[in-house]
């Protein structure tokens, strides 16, 4: 199977405008992402997918990869399906632009899942980890996943789920991680469904995968690293160089 890697970023972000180009340790957050990803050695290929001028600029000046998008997107989703129309690829991984931390265990344990005989049944999968702090699990900024025996998504809330109505339970909470490997036809068909009730309630949007019907198998593994969405966000990753 070709294996490819596709890092979306915009320039604009509501929280942290221009935080793909913010400086973490000399090198600016995108350039961090993409050189961790090519560094986990498991992609054929990694690219950044842009509609800035300032972020493909600051990636092939650097050596590396970028295409640019040829319109505004609603999602990174859509942004990468649109670059991997007319490549020869089997698998494509979403790794956000955000996450400079990137690791190769958990991206090899996601592309595992797509192997042998069971493996082919799979069209999309994703990245969970075991929630333990109480303060995040109710937080709405996290979201939670519910997953079935075979670790397949039952649902994507920011809610508490599950609802812990039994206290005598143990229950496990799980934090979604929001990278996601697709078979590129399933990436592709994904940007031609419309928004779902569910999904534009919650404003999760792999919800639109279980409303249509569609298993998503989740993976579990260690924390990714920090998540670049605000200043604070920025300080703390700097601490972990």
């Amino acid at each position: 199977m070709k294996k490819i890697a596709l890092i979306p970023a915009r320039y604009g972000a509501t929280r942290f405008p221009g935080k793909m180009m913010a400086k973490l340790g000399g090198k600016s957050v995108i350039l961090r992402t993409y050189e961790s990803t090519i560094n986990t050695g498991v992609f054929d290929d990694v690219m950044v997918v842009t509609d800035s001028d300032i972020i493909y600029q600051e990636i092939v000046s650097n050596g590396g990869k970028a295409v640019m998008s040829k319109k505004e997107h609603e999602c990174g989703t859509d942004r990468i399906a649109e670059a991997v129309v007319d490549m020869e690829v089997d698998i494509v991984v979403n790794v956000q632009g955000d996450e400079p931390f990137t690791q190769r265990e958990p991206l090899e344990k996601l592309l595992q899942v797509f192997e042998g005989e069971a493996g082919k049944q799979v069209q999309v999968a994703s990245l969970m980890q075991v929630l333990k702090d109480p303060v995040s699990i109710e937080d709405p900024n996290y979201v939670k996943v519910a997953v079935d025996k075979n670790f397949n998504a039952l649902f994507f809330s920011r809610s508490v789920i599950p609802y812990p109505r039994n206290k005598d339970i143990q229950s496990v909470y799980y934090e979604h991680i929001g990278i996601y490997a697709f078979r590129k036809q399933m990436l592709l068909d994904f940007t031609q469904m419309p928004v779902t009730p569910l999904e534009a309630a919650e404003k999760i949007e792999c919800l639109r995968y279980l409303e249509n019907g569609i298993s998503m198998k989740m993976v579990v593994t260690s924390y990714m690293g920090v998540e670049i969405d605000t200043p604070e966000d920025l300080d703390k990753a700097a601490k972990l160089l």
